[in-house]
């Protein structure tokens, strides 16, 4: 089953989803839904507590929902409780909320605009700089940031090639390129900006995210001339991937006096560009 991993944003909260190629449909994380719709503190227990209420009561719904593995908040992977639109449609008649309606309304406009987006893939990065424009990021970041998607996009399609698997392997190539030219794991350098769910890339300055493409794509160019077999082969390529960047990066430090990895995150910058434009 090919499956495309995506968070969706509903009331700025994230839903965890899934999309199923094969089956041509979305799946949701349970959990997540319920959290949205009843502000839980607990949305797993209360989730539950349903499911227990549901069987009792006969209903086949929580017989039908399957379980996928999810990336949880510390980066790690699940098996979550997951349901398609339909079934999520159902499961929500069982939860009173005010925000029913609404969040209907919600997932009958993701799943259509996903199969607009098969029919039409540009229309996905359209809808992507829409979302990154509402959010304040200025039109240079957010050309960065869209041509970060598209060298990532070549990179895990190389390991793919090389029957390397998505979740652990993916994750550990990562921090081994991020390691090697920023010196920080992908955890390392959330932590340094202080961060927690929020995405690495979307929280980087222009050239953080320069440099961090230069090592993706110099990982895959890498990696396409000398054709690493096995794991460790491609462990040693990501590390000369990521320490190409390294040079570019200590080049440019000598040149500005600079530190290029800083602790300034998206919500900073964003605060400093607002009081800029008031003092003017």
């Amino acid at each position: 089953m090919k499956q495309q991993e995506a968070i969706q944003l509903f009331e700025e909260k994230k839903v965890r989803t899934l999309w199923n190629q094969d089956e041509e449909k979305w799946y949701f994380s349970i959990v997540d839904t319920v959290s949205v719709l009843t502000d839980s503190p607990n949305p797993r227990k209360y989730w539950s507590v349903l499911k227990t209420r549901l069987k009792k009561e006969g209903s086949q719904l929580t017989t039908n929902c399957s379980q996928l593995k999810m990336q949880s908040a510390d980066g790690k992977y699940y098996k979550t409780d997951v349901a398609d639109t339909e079934q999520l449609f159902r499961l929500i008649q069982s939860i009173p909320s005010p925000k029913a309606e609404p969040f209907k309304l919600w997932l009958a406009q993701i799943a259509a605009e996903r199969l607009d987006e098969m029919q039409d893939p540009e229309l996905t990065i359209d809808r992507a700089l829409e979302q990154y424009m509402s959010l304040g990021y200025s039109e240079n970041w957010i050309n960065q940031r869209l041509k970060s998607i598209e060298i990532r996009k070549a990179l895990t399609d190389e390991w793919k090639s090389r029957g390397l698997k998505e979740g652990v392997q993916f994750a550990t190539l990562t921090d081994i390129i991020s390691k090697a030219w920023s010196g920080n794991t992908t955890k390392e350098y959330k932590v340094l900006k202080g961060l927690k769910k929020e995405n690495l890339r979307d929280n980087m300055t222009n050239t953080e995210l320069i440099l961090n493409m230069l090592a993706e794509a110099s990982t895959k160019d890498i990696s396409t001339a000398t054709n690493p077999e096995s794991f460790e082969e491609n462990k040693k390529v990501a590390e000369q991937g990521g320490n190409v960047a390294k040079v570019a990066m200590k080049e440019l430090e000598s040149k500005t006096g600079k530190k290029v990895v800083t602790a300034l995150n998206a919500k900073d910058s964003l605060k400093q560009i607002e009081d800029k434009k008031k003092d003017e």
